[in-house]
């Protein structure tokens, strides 16, 4: 991976004249920003940064809190239970970290914070688009499986690393390769040579990949075991064009006391059926919209779905969004034939069927 050595000395330095240090990532936070952030945050620590916090829009989902296991507890804040503490931190701080996301707008609660702050700002990003105008210093690529991939090449090129993995703190490479196996389904999509390389250099430095995938998944609850059957049985309906969705209403997700995260993986499940080509999961938020997942088989396009319906992108063939009620459709029980609708749409403008 080209990483530019000017970068590297910018970005070192940016560090150690840094006394106050924020981290942040996306709403929603995945596997991923768990990763990438507390990876970065136990490397600051190592580097005797002792005044850094990760500031995140919404607390971690359970099934991915142990990603953050490695750091105490007291140096990760969530903007849903202390709104003014992470505030204060953000304002006070001189130096800002934004992982996995592409900018500031997808902090949600965070982002006229972080944007006002005038701290020097560093984004570590592997999405399409990223808002390069509002930070110091950018390191992006699309070609990466996952925002941990990129931080772990960008701490291998740092002067005190110096390419050798071993001299990463433990818990930080725990961290990355537990964030890299969630964006890429454990290995199944969005893999590069680079990232084969990534795991190979990590393995090689003792981080307990089968410890982590036993974390990842076998150690769900009952419920969700069974809400992917009944989805997978009653509620997923496949186009003529080869477009599956499940739908996942308020409703369903209280019949099956379904926890924030416990739904994460289920839009990759139909892609094993043949004649599926695309694979969208809408799941209500309660705030007016509906979360949309949206992935694809190669030669369709999940991205180009995303950004033009549902007001989102992503990657080629992994992408989301979101579907608002009553701006785009009037009631939750038009999802499925504007998803019907819309698609029908795209595959035949792209020449898809």
């Amino acid at each position: 991976m080209n990483i530019c050595e000017q970068d590297i000395q910018k970005l070192d330095a940016f560090i150690e004249g840094a006394k106050e240090i924020v981290i942040t990532a996306h709403i929603h936070p995945d596997g991923d920003a768990a990763g990438s952030t507390n990876a970065l945050l136990c490397y600051l620590r190592s580097r005797g940064k002792d005044n850094v916090r990760i500031v995140y829009p919404e607390p971690l989902a359970d099934t991915i809190s142990f990603i953050a296991e490695g750091n105490d507890g007291s140096f990760i804040l969530d903007a849903a239970a202390s709104p003014e503490e992470c505030r204060r931190a953000v304002s006070s701080a001189d130096l800002i970290f934004c992982l996995d996301c592409n900018s500031f707008a997808r902090t949600g609660p965070l982002e006229d914070a972080m944007r006002s702050s005038s701290a020097r700002k560093v984004l570590i990003d592997h999405h399409l688009a990223p808002d390069s105008g509002a930070f110091d210093l950018v390191f992006s690529t699309p070609e990466v499986s996952s925002a941990c991939e990129l931080l772990y090449n960008v701490l291998l090129a740092l002067p005190d690393v110096g390419g050798d993995v071993s001299r990463l703190p433990q818990p930080s490479a725990e961290a990355l390769m537990a964030g890299m196996t969630t964006d890429t389904n454990n290995f199944s999509n969005s893999v590069y040579p680079s990232t084969f390389a990534m795991a190979s250099g990590l393995l090689g430095a003792g981080v307990d990949r089968d410890g982590i995938l036993q974390k990842l998944f076998n150690e769900y609850r009952e419920n969700r075991l069974r809400m992917m059957g009944w989805l997978l049985y009653e509620n997923m309906r496949i186009t003529d064009a080869g477009v599956a969705y499940m739908i996942i209403t308020s409703d369903t997700a209280e019949r099956f006391g379904i926890m924030e995260g416990e739904t994460e993986g289920f839009v990759n499940m139909p892609l094993a059926i043949g004649r599926v080509k695309m694979s969208i999961l809408l799941k209500i938020d309660g705030n007016g919209y509906f979360r949309v997942s949206v992935r694809s088989k190669k030669g369709y396009s999940s991205n180009l779905c995303a950004t033009r319906y549902f007001h989102g992108g992503g990657h080629e063939n992994a992408s989301g969004g979101r579907l608002f009620f009553p701006q785009d459709i009037p009631s939750p029980d038009e999802a499925a034939g504007y998803v019907e609708r819309v698609t029908g749409e795209l595959f035949k403008e792209e020449g898809y069927v």
